[in-house]
């Protein structure tokens, strides 16, 4: 931490402390918190920087960047990656061809990556671009219930492309308590003979 000079005076930066049970210590010079720390067998390890004055924490600081890596873990894994991934088409897909790769992309939506769908065009196909849109067209139809467009179809150099989503709203299933089984029926109670 700089030390500024003020008319040949030194002038010690304060700290703002908090102690190693959590408590506020308020606001001290650093040299005060480096020696309270260290009465303590502790180390003084700055927690905010940006902060007026900084903040620090008196602390065992092998703990702490212990507890710092473990938080950063916990965040990476509830973390959740999107993926991107790609099916290619030509103007002149067979149906079997389409179906197969159609297939695929069902997966990967329902899996919770995204889908580019591309049809590439050589040559003269180029004049014949809305085959292409009628295949983009028909593959947004068959996937509509698991995908929805969040590119629409457009054309960059000789290939045309749609980027397909994973649906966020799912229409939720009505969820009905399972059917009860009629309570067993008890037998009547015997009837006392009558006296006559």
């Amino acid at each position: 931490m700089p030390i500024a000079r003020i008319n040949d005076r030194i002038r010690v930066p304060q700290v703002r402390v908090i102690g190693d049970e959590g408590e506020q210590l308020g606001v001290m010079d650093i040299r005060d918190a480096i020696r309270a720390a260290r009465e303590k067998g502790l180390d003084l390890v700055e927690v905010a920087a940006t902060a007026d004055p900084p903040v620090c924490k008196i602390t065992d600081f092998g703990k702490f960047q212990y507890e710092a890596k473990k938080k950063a873990n916990e965040a990476k894994k509830n973390q959740v990656t999107i993926t991107v991934k790609e099916v290619k088409f030509r103007p002149g897909t067979d149906d079997h061809d389409y179906d197969y790769r159609m297939k695929h992309a069902r997966e990967w939506l329902e899996g919770g990556d995204k889908v580019k769908a591309t049809i590439w065009f050589r040559g003269r196909e180029m004049t014949h671009r809305e085959l292409g849109a009628r295949i983009l067209e028909k593959l947004e139809k068959d996937l509509i219930e698991v995908g929805e467009v969040e590119a629409r179809p457009r054309m960059e150099g000789n290939q045309m492309f749609i980027i397909l989503g994973p649906k966020r709203h799912k229409t939720p299933k009505s969820k009905q308590p399972p059917p009860q089984p009629p309570p067993p029926q008890q037998p009547p109670p015997p009837s006392e003979p009558s006296k006559q």
